[in-house]
């Protein structure tokens, strides 16, 4: 298999396919090329539809959107494990992989993942409401999930892999949230493969100036 990213430092879908790949032990080959670049759009024009990453590409088999392949990679090489095993866990956790993948968009929009910055902004209302629904959602779940594990669910999934770009951008904008989720950040933070993608970010040099929002922290 092959997956098609963006840059690490600010591609923030190519890190949810990768880190699925990646904590679950999935061989695959990684094909970075940078943003918006003449090389970005002609490498993808020949294996998606859509001018966007990541994409995967396994045998004869093409998928983009990284909800997609993250589904994909779950039946295929999984057996099913990325989701929760009771299936009212696993409808729950469905919905909610489906509100970050479809919502938070002020979040989105205002604090782009940036993984080497430090940076002062300030927020919309609106953003600011995404990280009150982001907080207490982690709240409740690491309640819910205590006794079962460090993540969101218990055991490590899908939703984990989803709300890890929203990690780094608390890190790089200095958002303060409960004591649950931040304990919750901790965790997702220390995730080897995590780290192994915030390390080649940190190693970056291209610089996207859209996603260089706010000003930056000394």
């Amino acid at each position: 298999m092959q997956l098609i990213i963006g840059n690490k430092n600010y591609s923030s879908w190519s890190l949810r396919a990768w880190l699925m790949l990646k904590a679950f032990d999935v061989e695959f080959d990684e094909l970075k090329i940078n943003l918006f670049t003449d090389e970005f759009y002609e490498t993808l024009k020949q294996h998606t539809p859509v001018a966007k990453v990541p994409v995967l590409l396994d045998d004869e088999l093409n998928v983009w959107d990284s909800l997609a392949i993250c589904e994909y990679v779950n039946e295929r090489y999984l057996e099913g494990a990325a989701w929760p095993s009771d299936v009212s866990e696993r409808a729950k956790a469905r919905a909610i992989v489906s509100e970050m993948h479809s919502g938070f968009n002020a979040l989105r929009n205002e604090m782009p993942m940036n993984c080497r910055a430090k940076r002062a902004i300030e927020l919309s209302p609106a953003a600011q409401q995404d990280i009150l629904r982001m907080d207490a959602l982690w709240a409740e779940l690491r309640a819910t999930h205590q006794h079962s594990g460090p993540w969101l669910f218990g055991s490590f999934t899908i939703v984990d892999v989803f709300f890890a770009p929203a990690v780094l951008r608390f890190v790089t904008y200095g958002i303060e949230l409960s004591p649950q989720s931040s304990a919750y950040m901790q965790t997702v933070l220390q995730h080897p493969a995590l780290q192994a993608w915030v390390n080649d970010a940190l190693q970056e040099t291209e610089v996207v100036e859209e996603d260089e929002a706010g000003e930056p922290v000394e």
